[in-house]
């Protein structure tokens, strides 16, 4: 199963998601690969070992059609990780848009899974669709889209909706999604009246769980950890762990 985290708005909760449902799925002896394919590089950042030269990168897969094999790093928590770099912000300038390029990850990936890799990837997107957000689209076979609850956060799911439509011609298939609540705040009258319009747009493909605003989670990235190691009894922990066995339940992951 491969999944991107993805949505077109930044700040949503795309990073601290891809982690901390990795970190879950780890749990539940399911280790997994994390993919950072955002040049702002904050999955990486919080591994804190990764190392900085971008030829060590996934950047390496497009520069050099390196193996994703080469790349991987160790994270105990989680799995696996191929990090990112600074200089995949200039993929889309250097290498175009055609069709090698944006199968490049997909083909990466099936090279590792046929080797025997994780036969869970996470892959977290940067915040705009573009060459590698396209990369991640066409390697998937799901796509989990954080969604804070506020209103241009709503117009972002909408546009993300729109985008997956125009891709399907192109795709030749309909790629299964989910919607996620995160920073909710239920002492906030709008967070609930984005749950109904999100509930009344995408039925079903909205999550029942909600990510809760929650101290823990802004707090453990700033020590290099998951929810689960830093703060496993918080709001936090047990609102991931319960989006991992919904999706589980679900067979979405």
């Amino acid at each position: 199963m491969r999944m991107a985290v993805f949505n077109q708005k930044g700040g949503v909760g795309k990073t601290t998601t891809a982690l901390n449902l990795a970190a879950a799925l780890a749990k539940n002896s399911e280790p997994t690969l994390l993919i950072d394919l955002d040049p702002q590089a904050h999955l990486t950042a919080i591994h804190g070992k990764a190392l900085g030269e971008a030829h060590n990168s996934v950047f390496a897969l497009y520069q050099d059609n390196r193996p994703l094999e080469e790349l991987a790093l160790i994270w105990e928590c989680v799995g696996r990780l191929i990090p990112a770099h600074a200089e995949l912000i200039k993929v889309d300038s250097i290498f175009g848009k055609g069709p090698a390029i944006l199968n490049r990850l997909n083909t990466g990936l099936q090279v590792l899974e046929a080797a025997g890799g994780e036969n869970t990837a996470v892959i977290d997107c940067c915040p705009f669709l573009g060459v590698l957000s396209l990369n991640a689209i066409f390697a998937s076979d799901r796509i989990l889209v954080p969604v804070s609850s506020d209103y241009l956060s709503l117009r972002g799911a909408l546009q993300i909706e729109r985008t997956m439509k125009a891709l399907e011609p192109v795709l030749k298939r309909r790629i299964e999604r989910r919607y996620l609540l995160t920073r909710f705040d239920r002492r906030r009258k709008m967070s609930f009246e984005i749950q109904n319009r999100l509930r009344e747009q995408f039925g079903a493909e909205l999550c029942e769980t909600v990510i809760s605003e929650n101290v823990a989670i802004a707090e453990a990235p700033a020590v290099s950890l998951d929810i689960f190691s830093h703060s496993p009894s918080s709001r936090g922990a047990l609102d991931y762990q319960a989006l991992m066995e919904e999706l589980r339940a679900a067979r979405f992951i």
